[in-house]
């Protein structure tokens, strides 16, 4: 347990595999984020002085959010205890994305893939081992 705790730096233990996994997850999400900030800019550059501004814009704003999600990730992956929570909630506010792709959208093939990955993420974050983690616990291997 020595070597381990060498290893993460902090003399903490590191952080449990359900953990890192949701961690790989969440910046997976992430970076699909900063992918669909560089197709709007590049999109953007085509159209009028207008759009061009409101489409940089909304390239940026993905951008950001995009970089803060594979941060959260990182964290996770790293053993920050922290970024638990962040991850959550970013889990939450991508239902309504799911449910836009299902319903509205009707694009069923992407909503089922990306519907499976929001959950099981969600599932790894709020699992017991997790929990006892994130709070200090000492956790079974």
């Amino acid at each position: 347990m020595a070597d381990e705790r060498e290893k993460t730096g902090a003399g903490r233990p590191p952080a449990p595999e359900n953990v890192r996994v949701a961690g790989w997850l969440v910046a997976l999400q992430g970076l699909a984020a900063v992918v669909v900030a560089v197709v709007f800019g590049v999109r953007s550059f085509g159209s009028d002085p207008a759009r061009l501004y409101y489409g940089l814009a909304e390239a940026g704003i993905f951008l950001l959010l995009g970089a803060a999600v594979v941060g959260i990730g990182y964290g996770l992956v790293r053993g920050a205890h922290g970024c638990r929570t962040p991850a959550i909630v970013i889990q939450l506010l991508l239902l309504p994305v799911i449910y836009s792709l299902l319903g509205p959208s009707r694009q069923l093939v992407w909503g089922i893939v990306c519907g499976l990955l929001v959950l099981l993420t969600f599932l790894l974050l709020i699992s017991e081992q997790s929990r006892r983690w994130s709070m200090g616990d000492e956790y079974p291997d």
